[in-house]
């Protein structure tokens, strides 16, 4: 059977955003394979996790031992190589996290299997896949296909697809840990929380993103008057944060967050890729930019092509007498 393994990330015995719309993406395409989607789990007191995931999988392959507690690169490439001869599963997800690109790329060369990073698209072809992934800010999406082999493993991009909505009740198993010896090169130390600031820009209802077009920090209460307006909490592109017009826990994007606003208006962001990923789950995005060609606007809902020194003002105005 052409098995979709999913690799499961959790942390602090919370579910990642991203092992969802991995899910969603494998059950989308485990047909195209002749197999079923597997979630694929490894931790220590993980039970409920396991119940969790099999609302959204077909199976829950489980590996509950004190020996992976911890996340371990080395540890945790152990378990999921003896579980892929086990299983011989067609694909297998994996994050593009901080923690799925330090286990995938040491995987594949010790497997000697094929693998591509920061796939947003796939589906299977003959019983192989077809995956899609960018370039250049996201203005080129490239397709790929593979060699021939048992088995290929791709890392997700993260908030570039839909989650899934939990809506069956898979088996459960739980198997013994195929490797429990500690890892010789690394050692869990602690886990330190990143500290998040006065506002939690993953929870706001409304954002009002700034990017480069703003030019200079001098322009920025211009920006705050329209977010107060709004009543709207300001983030940014890395261009705004590295400027230091806001400080680092505002940042959206791959090496920022990502948000999930019912509201997202982008002023002066042209929409890099990285940019881009991070604002998936907006519901509504409104862009203002005057490059017609800027990669925002075709994520946004709604767009404005126009000098935002003259757009945000009036659109202020015409707020403020409502």
């Amino acid at each position: 059977m052409g098995d979709v393994f999913v690799v499961i990330e959790h942390r602090q015995g919370e579910i990642r955003d991203v092992n969802w719309e991995m899910l969603n993406l494998a059950s989308q395409v485990a047909s195209d394979f002749g197999g079923e989607v597997v979630s694929v789990l490894l931790g220590s007191g993980v039970d409920d996790i396991a119940d969790q995931l099999a609302g959204a999988s077909s199976k829950v392959l489980y590996v509950d031992d004190p020996v992976l507690e911890n996340f371990n690169a080395d540890i945790y490439q152990k378990n999921l190589s003896a579980l892929i001869d086990e299983h011989k599963p067609t694909i297998v997800m994996i994050g593009h996290t901080a923690q799925g690109v330090d286990v995938a790329p040491a995987l594949a060369v010790e497997k000697d299997l094929p693998y591509l990073t920061d796939v947003i698209e796939l589906r299977g072809e003959g019983g192989k896949p077809v995956a899609v992934r960018q370039y250049y800010q996201g203005k080129v999406n490239a397709e790929f296909s593979f060699a021939d082999a048992d088995t290929y493993i791709l890392t997700i991009r993260e908030a570039a697809l839909e989650p899934i909505e939990p809506a069956q009740k898979g088996s459960v198993e739980k198997v013994e840990a195929p490797a429990k010896e500690e890892a010789e090169h690394r050692k869990f130390v602690e886990y330190v929380e990143a500290e998040i600031g006065d506002v939690d820009i993953t929870q706001s209802e409304m954002l009002i993103g700034v990017g480069r077009g703003v030019r200079e920090d001098k322009n920025m209460p211009m920006i705050e008057e329209l977010a107060q307006v709004f009543e709207a909490d300001l983030c940014g592109s890395r261009a705004a944060v590295d400027a230091g017009w806001l400080p680092h826990d505002r940042q959206v994007g791959t090496s920022g967050k990502s948000v999930k606003p019912k509201l997202y208006f982008a002023v002066g962001i042209s929409g890099a890729f990285q940019h881009l990923a991070g604002i998936k789950g907006a519901k509504t995005v409104v862009a203002v930019n005057k490059d017609p060609n800027a990669p925002i606007f075709a994520e946004a809902d709604y767009g404005i092509v126009d000098d935002l020194f003259k757009v945000v003002p009036k659109l202020v105005e015409e707020l403020k007498e409502e």
